[in-house]
């Protein structure tokens, strides 16, 4: 099960742990409803002071006891005392930005305390209304050793006279899987999406890692419950059934063909049955392949730079640039940024493209020119390149305007789609400090290219109103245009000032966490849609790229 097992020699004192967490009684502050909660969990980097954001979980709506599908991942050592800080925020709109939601509450500990114990439940502290001894609810954390186990699982079912729940309707049914622990709780492990008005659904096939759903024992007992989805948060159970991932394994047959028992009913009512039928319609394992799988066997990234040249800029910005040497908020930008991209680039060429400038010899206004004047080679070598070929450039355009990111999208994206078998993918890094001027042909080309092997990273520069920007990320909610949905989520939106204030010491290694944040996983489900495994690992590669989740553990 572990490739880590070998016969004859000591453990390592490192393992990787999963973390469930829940919440009980919390205290809302919307008057007529429930609370959205999401719990944000901080890590403290050994030997520093600072809190670093390490994950968020799902929004679960109306609700004050949340359990939350979306596990915490992490790496347990057992040299290190690890503190954690767990924050419970209402969420109230789709910005991922924390200030503009309700803090709910706060609870810290190690992760040594939550792994010696199996189980903690932690009181909430409320650093804006109270003291510790106030009532704010808790947060319950279970953790788990993950086994190192590489293959993911495949389901599908379908469900056939469910109980009719809604008195003017039929039902709104969704299953939820819970794992067994070895503490003897079930934590839940998945949700699928809810079918309305139906007593036979059909839920759409979904995967998830072995290891999330059973460690990788197919003996395990999983559960799995069937409810009514309500608005009012509060489901009504249809009913539940017990079954492991070996008899899943055996596929769809009459063995996996799952009475619904709702326990109250069954013991209650005389002669009662079930609640309906489960089907299992699919059931496949595959192999999970990392971003470094696909780099070992060849995939070459290719990095673009796109440089707003609008008028945005104050004067000091030109005066930095054509009379002293100090750098401008872009040079450090492209320095910062670039320096963590080229790691990943394969041959630290990059094609540079400006937008929004008017260019000489006639002043023609152009949002797709080559940023190091050549006619037909956009190519710059290195971060050094890309700076001289900046400096140069804007010594010899005017910054003009509007703000269009559609041309430069559109550009790498007709690159992008010549090379859809796996063997190369793009990274488009976009440098602005504008607002867009030309959002929905914008949204309409990242849709087109979310189909593409492409991601986006979008820097935001100066004090601009970047709320737009954070609608691209679509962390929250998927892009769509003219009806269509983007087929996966393509860009990372990264404020440039979050990260140039406080410690210098510190602001490249946040920086670079954020950057790296979306980019593999990004990677790998453009990969895994298209069906392309990695090639086997080549012999001729000398240095490869750090592992981005090997960056962002450390950080």
């Amino acid at each position: 099960m572990s490739s880590t097992f070998r016969p004859g020699t000591a453990g390592e004192a490192t393992s990787e742990v999963e973390l469930t967490i829940s919440c009980r009684g919390l205290k809302g502050k919307d008057l007529l409803s429930k609370s959205d909660p999401m719990c944000v969990t901080y890590i403290r980097p050994f030997g520093e002071s600072r809190w670093v954001e390490h994950h968020r979980t799902e929004v679960i709506s109306n609700t004050h006891d949340p359990d939350f599908a979306s596990k915490l991942q992490m790496s347990y050592r057992f040299e290190e005392q690890q503190p954690l800080k767990f924050e419970i925020y209402d969420i109230d709109s789709p910005s991922p930005n924390l200030d503009e939601h309700d803090y709910l509450g706060t609870a810290t500990c190690s992760l040594a305390q939550i792994i010696s114990s199996g189980k903690v439940q932690l009181p909430l502290t409320n650093k804006e209304f109270g003291a510790r001894g106030d009532d704010h609810g808790s947060v319950v954390i279970v953790a788990e050793e993950l086994a190192a186990l590489k293959d993911e699982v495949i389901l599908q079912f379908s469900g056939v006279k469910l109980d009719k729940k809604d008195f003017f309707g039929k039902s709104d049914p969704f299953l939820v899987f819970h794992k067994s622990m070895e503490s003897g709780d079930y934590v839940i492990v998945h949700k699928t999406e809810v079918i309305k008005y139906t007593l036979n659904p059909s839920w759409e096939k979904f995967s998830i890692p072995v290891r999330n759903l059973c460690n990788g024992d197919y003996d395990r007992n999983i559960k799995v419950v069937c409810y009514d989805w309500n608005a009012s948060g509060k489901h009504s159970l249809i009913g539940e059934f017990f079954v492991t991932l070996r008899q899943l394994s055996n596929g769809p047959c009459p063995e996996n063909i799952f009475q619904c028992i709702h326990p109250k009913k069954q013991k209650e009512k005389a002669g009662y049955t079930h609640s309906g039928l489960i089907n299992l319609d699919l059931y496949e394992v595959r192999q999970i392949f990392s971003f470094m799988d696909y780099i070992k066997g060849g995939t070459q990234l290719h990095c673009s730079i796109a440089i707003d040249f609008t008028v945005a800029k104050p004067l000091v910005f030109l005066q930095n640039i054509i009379i002293s040497n100090v750098p401008n908020s872009y040079e450090q930008a492209i320095l910062a940024v670039g320096s963590i991209i080229q790691d990943y680039d394969s041959d630290k060429m990059f094609p540079v493209l400006g937008f929004g400038a008017r260019l000489p010899p006639d002043g023609r206004i152009s949002h797709e020119f080559f940023v190091n004047m050549h006619p037909t080679n956009p190519y710059c070598g290195g971060i050094a390149g890309v700076l001289e070929a900046y400096r140069n450039c804007i010594r010899q355009v005017q910054l003009y305007g509007p703000t269009n990111f559609s041309p430069v999208i559109n550009h790498v994206a007709r690159f992008a789609s010549a090379f859809r078998d796996g063997s190369s993918y793009f990274i488009l890094l976009i440098l602005t400090d504008g607002v867009i001027t030309d959002m929905p042909q914008t949204i309409q080309a990242i849709v087109s290219a979310s189909a593409l092997p492409l991601s986006i990273i979008i820097v935001g520069i100066g004090n601009a109103d970047f709320s737009a920007m954070e609608m691209l990320d679509a962390d929250t909610v998927a892009l769509s245009s003219g009806g269509v949905r983007a087929a996966r989520d393509i860009v990372q939106f990264v404020p440039f000032n979050k990260f140039i204030k406080g410690d210098p010491r510190t602001a490249r290694d946040k920086l670079a966490r954020e950057v790296l944040a979306e980019i593999p996983q990004q990677f790998i489900s453009y990969m895994k849609t298209n069906h392309i495994g990695p090639k086997p690992p080549q012999h001729n590669i000398n240095i490869l790229p750090p592992d981005p989740q090997l960056v962002q553990t450390a950080i």
